[in-house]
């Protein structure tokens, strides 16, 4: 069975590379993108499985990048997980955004493995 792949879209070195560590310990292919930029062209390219996106990157924010996935016909069905050390504020505020899609899952830095592998497994099941 070919492996699930993975895009991991995070500007923080560290972060990127703690979830590339994680995903591929449980046997996923994972990409990485250091912003939304990067991203966009991974995931055209690429067509991954799902996409990890962190919502505060320089370049082109994280919600920014979103919406271009959902937009783009080559990317829209990819579900996407956001990650960030943004508040539960800003989820709500996503969810009132009326051409943003709420993301398919949401997880809080500092990052729960558990949390953030149930979310995954679940939404490639």
């Amino acid at each position: 069975m070919e492996k699930k792949k993975i895009l991991v879209i995070e500007d923080e070195q560290d972060t990127a590379s703690y979830l590339t560590t994680l995903l591929e310990d449980n046997g996923y292919d994972a990409l990485t993108a250091k912003d939304g930029q990067e991203g966009m062209q991974i995931a055209r390219q690429q067509s991954p499985d799902l996409i990890t996106l962190d919502i505060s990157m320089p370049e082109k924010s994280g919600l920014k990048a979103l919406r271009e996935l959902q937009e783009d016909a080559a990317t829209s069905n990819i579900p996407v997980i956001i990650v960030t050390g943004v508040s539960e504020d800003l989820k709500s505020f996503i969810e009132k955004q009326k051409h943003v899609q709420a993301p398919a899952g949401h997880i809080n830095k500092p990052i729960d493995t558990e949390d953030l592998l149930g979310q995954v497994k679940s939404l490639l099941a």
